[in-house]
């Protein structure tokens, strides 16, 4: 199913006015607090009625300003998960999960079980809200979402109430519901981590306008891109599969540009991954280094050298099917007389590639 948005409102002296596809997968609203996110996703879900507007979510139009058609948001089958749980307090786990099913009118089988098991809180259908953790509630409302049966999910920054131990903990559950579901998910963040593991969509969103929009990879390993994202979070994602662990507590990982060592990966062997690779890690050389004690050394080839207004530069590098993104100093470009079509080395060390940067998955795809 693909949800397509075209809208325009005006709050203020603020304006939005937004339009983009968002096909099958994780499509993910990125951009600064103010710039508009939420209203896109309240338009969506039927919350808002905009000014000017059309909305279409799998052929079905949910909003057209021109033929004043307006969907009601309890016709719309969108699942929304917010920032925080919004469970019932006065019901268990189970109930809050059974109120999901019941809102769907059972129009699909029954899928209560799997569910719980997918989202790991069997152990929790006993338990009220009040006696959870904000991770575990985190998940019960997704569990809520999913069991309304929604055509489409909506979730606005769920992650942004919890702490980073939290976020670890829930993100998980998020890669497998973008890979074992199927499910259209529009997700809403500001956090560069978040959308390296999860979006296959990518919708950057400035003052209220669309800067930029297409697939993840393209985008993240896109230099012009590189402004609307921040700087420091530039950086582009590589897909890969773990092999055996190393007894040295290092993980080889197989991608395209070749191996990779990183510090222990969870899971088993043959097993797809998201590696984020920040761009102010790579290192470039000219040719192979040697007698150094980073471990990861990836041929590749120079697609394009992008000098900023500052001290520094962005080059963006082609490793097998892969894009790389080394964020170095105009001295450095010229010193080593960076230009398009030039093979050359990057160099990244094994540490310096975070957990958090590394997720379950296929970039670019909704399924394994």
């Amino acid at each position: 199913m693909t949800l397509s948005v075209n809208l325009s409102h005006r709050f203020g002296d603020f304006t939005l006015d937004v339009a983009f596809e968002a096909p099958p997968g994780v499509t993910v609203l990125f951009g600064r607090s103010g710039s508009g996110k939420t209203t896109v996703v309240n338009a969506v879900a039927g919350l808002l009625r905009p000014d000017h507007g059309r909305i279409i979510a799998g052929g079905e139009v949910l909003l057209d300003t021109e033929t004043r058609t307006f969907l009601p948001p309890h016709r719309r089958r969108v699942g929304y998960v917010f920032q925080d749980a919004r469970l019932f307090p006065h019901l268990t786990v189970r109930q809050n999960l059974l109120y999901g099913r019941w809102f769907a009118h059972r129009r699909g089988p029954d899928n209560f079980a799997r569910v719980v098991d997918m989202l790991g809180i069997g152990p929790l259908l006993a338990r009220r809200p009040a006696a959870l953790s904000g991770g575990e509630k985190s998940r019960v409302a997704l569990g809520r979402a999913i069991l309304s049966e929604p055509r489409l999910l909506l979730m606005d920054e769920p992650l942004a109430a919890l702490d980073e131990a939290r976020k670890a903990e829930i993100l998980p559950y998020l890669e497998r519901l973008r890979d074992e579901l199927h499910l259209p998910i529009l997700y809403v963040s500001h956090s560069m981590p978040e959308v390296a593991r999860l979006a296959t969509t990518l919708v950057l969103i400035e003052a209220g306008r669309v800067a930029a929009a297409g697939p993840a990879t393209e985008l993240l390993s896109d230099p012009a891109a590189a402004s609307a994202l921040g700087l420091r979070e530039a950086g582009a994602i590589l897909s890969a599969r773990l092999a055996v662990p190393d007894e040295d507590g290092l993980s080889r990982l197989d991608c395209s540009a070749g191996p990779l060592w990183l510090p222990r990966v969870a899971g088993r062997a043959g097993d797809s991954f998201r590696l984020r690779i920040l761009a102010q890690d790579v290192m470039l050389a000219t040719s192979r280094p040697k007698g150094i004690s980073a471990l990861n050394i990836l041929p590749a080839v120079v697609r394009e050298v992008r000098l900023g207004e500052g001290p520094g530069a962005l080059v963006q590098l082609e490793a097998g099917d892969e894009m790389l993104l080394a964020r170095i100093t105009r001295r450095s470009a010229a010193a080593l007389e960076l230009k398009p079509g030039q093979q050359i080395h990057a160099v990244l060390k094994a540490v310096s590639v975070a957990q958090e940067n590394v997720g379950h998955g296929r970039p670019g795809a909704d399924s394994p």
